[in-house]
């Protein structure tokens, strides 16, 4: 009987059953997917470290090594499981030729290395150990969705001649994040260009109980061991950085599922309320002759949860066809996860909790029934709304063009609760279209990369021990020849050193500090400023969090044998050199330098690529990077997935805004039938009406948008923060195209609510004034 009675009320209202089934489909696909993406992207992350053994810590070292005493230091630690010391042939990109062409447009450092015995495996994109024979190579993924290679190219290095065997999956270096790359050869082909380049030393750990005891890097360091490189990496930052790309993919659905969960409830209480109103009578009459409320309750709990469960369960099904383009990438750089069983249930789970919210959120809404009085809702049927008063916005006095406008926006004000459901999903809609899209905008502006520790620059020149014996020599010599270049606007140098950090107790720690004017490349910072004497300091965000420094802390480093008092006055996002770095500007004396670079802005109208060109076969032991160019190559994967979400998250707007503006109007016509008889029956016609609701849709959508675009270049920015600062930047402002949001944006919600009067309206022709006045 109850579902006899349901399945004619789900008849009667087609439209707006289908909507609410529509709403909580997308909101099951996108939540289910979502879960399943996650687990599935850690999954096949962990299925590949766990194949590769990836050493828990790792140093890159250039200079002198000495094995005895990194054996030693392993030797006296329990927890250490294994050690290596690996061969890394770090050559110019200029010096790797593939099919006649060069890799001096990379940013990337490129090393060439052999397959390891114990650990820190190279694997191939089957995820087995790769076993390269003569006159072999296998290339970095990295390069091949670049582009640039493909299986079977020829690769030339000096007179070393090889055939692209196929590609790898390092689970260090996967990354595009990560500035160095590994090529694999076999061991008679590393022998034969070991000189072609400069040897490079990775000192690596495998921790038993796989994980990082506190204090281990502090150990290693203090007891001068070689660290003559980049920041060592661990393991934990090696999973983080791997899940970077697809991670920011995966959030941003996260973001657009719990908007559209917002709009399902807003879409659930309305059409729910309507429906409430409507049977109001039955309802008194039920209640007289002694129903229970909960019996009373059970019929829409029914109803609303045979729609839930079959369109949780559609969602769900759906989210296992759409996940595969999503797969895509994580399968490419990651492989399979161990099992799909995890992501089959975790994907289920999130589908079931959408049906669970939404079946508390229809018990919750349906405690009304409490509240009605039998003999009140039979007598009088349902309360009539309370209407705001607006006397001094009357016809008289209108200066509107159209007496259909004046009712039109007359009915807003008047009826204002009534319209927020509409409003709220405009300007839901609004968020949705334009935050994905700034967060695409910032992070392909050139000006992002004062966010992650780089000065907005044209090029950079950088050198280092891989490249010189002597860098502070080869710097000055730069610096000479740049400030000679007339092209050149401006310019500073910019010098990295070691130092020994002094604590309180245990093991003193070892602060990189990049020293220099740092007033000619500004960068954006977190908190604080750039430091301006010679007794200030700036620590990227990943120092204080490790450090347990802020703003006005005090830090003591050795500089020639003497204490160096230095005061914490910035702290920044840094993704250069592990984002563990510090800026200072005072001298240095006669302490080493690790490497150095040149940022350099050249003046309007310069032929940048002419330039770079001529600076890279001056500057034969430097790098010449295009700092936009870099910016790219490291983001690269990142902007192309949220490039796609945001024109997704753009699709999904319009299509929430068309669903929604249609069932509301139609639920608003029901609902005015006898005030839309009356308008007819003193002259009104169908179109003069059509126009009435057409403007009060206007109405809704001006404020929506407004609201809507202001949040989002608003509250929206904590949100792409929140995002963006998985992979570096945690503070920033939104760079907004003003032709989008102000423009376009609000063009295609009009165009969707514009669309959605017409066809919702359409049924005022279907009102008879004496059906309609007679019955009220």
């Amino acid at each position: 009987m109850i579902t006899k009675l349901i399945r004619n009320d789900i008849r009667k209202s087609r439209v707006i059953s289908g909507a609410i089934l529509a709403f909580i489909l997308v909101a099951a696909m996108l939540t289910s997917l979502a879960a399943a993406l996650i687990v599935n992207m850690f999954g096949a992350i962990d299925n590949m470290l766990a194949e590769a053994k990836t050493p828990h810590y790792m140093q890159m070292h250039t200079g002198g090594i000495d094995t005895a005493q990194i054996k030693s230091f392993a030797d006296a630690r329990g927890n250490v499981e294994a050690w290596q010391i690996r061969e890394f042939v770090n050559i110019d990109g200029a010096d790797i030729i593939i099919e006649g062409e060069t890799l001096a447009w990379s940013v990337q450092d490129n090393g060439f290395s052999t397959q390891s015995k114990d650990f820190d495996f190279i694997l191939g994109l089957d995820n087995k150990i790769i076993r390269p024979a003569d006159g072999e190579i296998y290339i970095p993924i990295y390069y091949m969705t670049e582009g640039a290679v493909k299986a079977g190219d020829t690769v030339r290095i000096g007179e070393a001649g090889f055939t692209v065997a196929g590609f790898t999956r390092d689970s260090l270096m996967n990354a595009p994040l990560v500035s160095s790359k590994r090529f694999l050869v076999s061991e008679n082909d590393f022998e034969k260009i070991r000189n072609a380049g400069v040897m490079e030393y990775l000192i690596e750990f495998r921790i038993a109980g796989s994980s990082m005891p506190p204090g281990f890097e502090a150990e290693y360091l203090g007891e001068g061991l070689p660290s003559n490189g980049p920041p060592a990496i661990l393991y934990s930052q090696v999973r983080i950085m791997n899940a970077l790309a697809d991670g920011i993919m995966i959030a941003v659905l996260v973001l657009i599922s719990l908007l559209v969960i917002a709009v399902t409830f807003l879409c659930i209480r309305f059409t729910l309320l309507a429906k409430v109103e409507e049977d109001y009578r039955e309802i008194g009459v039920l209640k007289a002759v002694g129903l229970r409320v909960p019996a009373i309750k059970n019929l829409y709990m029914v109803k609303y949860g045979m729609i839930g469960g079959i369109a949780a369960g559609a969602g769900y099904l759906i989210s296992l066809f759409v996940r595969e383009p999503f797969m895509e990438n994580i399968r490419l750089y990651m492989g399979e996860s161990e099992s799909q069983i995890p992501g089959l249930i975790f994907g289920a789970l999130g589908a079931l909790a959408i049906f669970l919210v939404v079946i508390l959120y229809v018990n919750s809404v349906l405690r009304l029934f409490k509240k009605i009085s039998p003999a009140q809702a039979i007598r009088f049927g349902a309360p009539q709304e309370k209407s705001g008063q607006t006397k001094s916005f009357t016809l008289n006095r209108s200066r509107l063009p159209s007496t259909n406008l004046f009712l039109g926006i007359k009915d807003v004000l008047i009826r204002k609760k009534l319209y927020i459901t509409m409003l709220l999903v405009l300007v839901i809609s609004s968020f949705i279209m334009n935050v994905p899209q700034n967060i695409n905008n910032t992070i392909s502006d050139r000006s992002f990369m004062t966010y992650m520790g780089i000065g907005d620059c044209d090029v950079m020149l950088g050198t280092s021990r891989t490249m010189t014996d002597d860098v502070k020599a080869k710097t000055e010599e730069m610096a000479l020849a740049v400030s000679a270049d007339a092209d050149v606007s401006k310019y500073t140098v910019l010098t990295t050193h070691m130092f020994e950090m002094v604590t309180k107790d245990g093991p003193s720690e070892r602060l990189r500090v990049e020293l220099g004017d740092h007033s000619i490349f500004p960068i954006a910072y977190s908190k604080g400023r750039m430091p301006e004497s010679e007794k200030e300091i700036a620590i990227s965000t990943l120092y204080s969090d490790e450090l347990g420094k802020t703003i006005g802390d005090e830090i003591t480093l050795l500089s020639d044998g003497a204490e160096k008092n230095l005061v914490v006055t910035g702290i920044y996002s840094d993704i250069t050199n592990g984002g563990r770095t510090a800026k200072a500007v005072f001298d240095a004396g006669y302490h080493e330098v690790l490497w150095s670079s040149i940022p350099i802005l050249f003046k309007d109208g310069t032929p940048k690529e002419a330039k770079i060109a001529q600076y890279r076969e001056v500057f034969l032991s430097a790098k010449v990077s295009d700092a936009e160019m870099n910016m790219q190559q490291m983001f690269g994967p990142t902007l192309s997935v949220v490039r796609t979400a945001s024109i997704a998250s753009a699709i999904a707007a319009v299509l929430l805004t068309l669903l929604v503006t249609l069932l509301f109007l139609k639920m608003l016509i029901t609902k005015d039938r006898y005030p839309i008889a009356i308008l007819k029956a003193v002259g009104f016609t169908n179109n003069d009406i059509k126009r009435q609701y057409i403007f009060r849709g206007a109405v809704v959508f001006v404020l929506g948008v407004i609201i809507g675009t202001i949040l989002s270049n608003t509250a929206g920015e904590l949100v792409g923060i929140a995002l963006i600062s998985s992979f570096g930047a945690t503070t920033f402002d939104f760079v907004v195209n003003p032709m989008f949001s102000y423009v376009f944006s609000p063009l295609l919600i009009a165009l969707s609510v514009y669309a959605a009067a017409l066809l919702s309206t359409s049924d005022i022709r279907k009102i008879k004034i004496s059906e309609h006045i007679k019955e009220a």
